[in-house]
């Protein structure tokens, strides 16, 4: 009996211990993957303290397990979990972070990226939103106590053992800034990780390229890997990848080693992995959320454009047209921007992304994105049930968990936004003639974004 007890006891030791070299192999890397690139981007092209990340942004578990040096020298950030699954992140000028995979560093850093500099002005000596000058005049439509309220809100911890972590939040009013608000430590000038908004931006992209008559949405996707037209992915086109409806097998989830954390963390050129997953379903008939299909989309922005042209080509087609000075995309070790997860931005210039859309695609007179391109994103594809999803942006369709009633309640249904990990947020709401920025670290789902969007809409008199 004791023996066979023993040899129980030894079975399940073994099998525990397995399972424990089986995780640490394939989640060590990504721990210590996230923890190189998000603290190289906060320290690089944020400007923070290290220290704050470390207990912020990088405070939770399991990320928590990892060391993290910075080495303000060669500006880059190593990390590792108990000494191992090291990773390192490094930072280019202009460029921003990027993690190393499958590449040694030198040929990394010796990649060519001709960014244009932005122009050399005092922004606030101009007027919003060309610049950063804002006018004293206040909307006598607006109720300032009522919209002051709401902005404070959204800054309190309302909640026992929860942190809504709100960072910033600026409130735009027929294009006017009425609001506008900060973190401690934080301020206009400041630029702040957009996530997943990241995706909008490369809808937006993939706009300009229609705009410009170098691409047809409703054609098959120009991916190489799908040119064989006996491949069933073939017949993907561009707007299933927009639509996410691409139909690919490709599996978004965040709690484990998984396509998106695998692709984000472990490889260099991410479009390619994305692109080398098999079909699930065909093509336009299932909805399914992938920050592959996005980055898929970014490498075809750089087939389009051309390697010349390819890394001025946010700046100087996007960016700098509608005044964003302060944002920055980061790309792969590949040298194509990860179009899913990282822009970089000022709360200003997200709310200047945001405007764009509110106006139709136009700026300053100046059409940048095509005719009806804003209806097509505000629409969603016949294969979404919840009918919350367009091109790259989130709709106020019907909620998940209570299908017969909308996600936004209390919000109109013209409501469409850009959505971003921790709720990194751009609301843009035409019916109300509002863009609302909202950016933050909330991990706990305690920030209540229907009640925040209500309280500033019942602000409108």
């Amino acid at each position: 009996m004791r023996k066979y007890f023993f040899r129980v006891c030894l079975t399940v030791i073994f099998i525990v211990l397995l399972w424990v070299i089986h995780y640490a192999w394939i989640s060590f890397p990504i721990i210590s993957g996230y923890n190189a690139k998000q603290m190289c981007t906060c320290v690089f092209v944020s400007g923070r303290d290290p220290k704050d990340i470390d207990t912020s942004d990088l405070g939770w578990f399991p990320l928590n397990i990892a060391t993290n040096k910075v080495n303000f020298q060669d500006s880059s950030v190593t990390s590792a979990v108990w000494g191992f699954a090291t990773k390192k992140a490094v930072y280019r000028k202009r460029i921003g972070c990027t993690l190393i995979n499958d590449i040694n560093e030198k040929q990394l850093r010796l990649q060519s990226f001709e960014i244009p500099e932005p122009p050399h002005q005092n922004s606030d000596t101009i007027g919003w939103p060309a610049g950063d000058k804002i006018v004293d005049t206040f909307p006598s439509t607006i109720n300032k106590n009522k919209l002051d309220a709401a902005v404070s809100n959204a800054f309190t911890e309302p909640y026992p053992g929860k942190k809504q972590r709100t960072r910033a939040v600026i409130i735009l009013y027929s294009g006017q800034i009425i609001a506008e608000k900060y973190a401690p430590g934080l301020n206009k000038n400041t630029k702040m990780y957009g996530w997943s908004m990241a995706k909008s931006f490369t809808a937006a992209l993939i706009g300009v390229l229609v705009q410009q008559g170098k691409l047809n949405v409703m054609q098959p996707a120009p991916v190489a890997e799908w040119s064989n037209l006996k491949d069933p992915r073939h017949s993907i086109t561009v707007e299933n990848l927009l639509q996410q409806t691409s139909g690919l097998d490709f599996k978004e989830d965040y709690t484990k080693a998984s396509d998106v954390t695998n692709m984000l963390y472990k490889k260099d050129d991410m479009a390619a992995y994305a692109a080398s997953h098999s079909l699930a379903h065909e093509p336009g008939t299932q909805f399914n959320y992938s920050s592959g299909n996005s980055n898929i989309l970014s490498h075809i922005i750089r087939q389009v454009v051309g390697e010349k042209e390819y890394a001025s080509f946010p700046f100087t087609s996007l960016f700098y047209k509608i005044g964003m000075y302060h944002t920055s995309f980061e790309p792969d070790a590949s040298a194509t921007y990860v179009g899913s997860s990282y822009i970089n931005a000022t709360a200003r210039d997200y709310a200047r992304f945001g405007l764009l859309y509110y106006n139709d695609g136009i700026w300053n007179g100046e059409r940048i994105l095509p005719v009806n391109w804003i209806k097509q994103t505000q629409t969603s594809s016949s294969a979404n049930t919840l009918k919350n999803y367009g091109y790259q942006f989130w709709l106020n369709g019907f909620d998940k968990k209570n299908p017969s009633q909308k996600a936004f309640p209390d919000v109109p249904s013209d409501m469409f936004y850009c959505d971003g990990f921790a709720y990194e947020n751009i609301y843009i709401i035409p019916s109300k003639k509002l863009v609302v920025v909202r950016l933050g670290l909330t991990l706990d789902h305690s920030f209540d974004e229907n009640a925040f969007l209500k309280n500033i809409i019942e602000s409108i008199q």
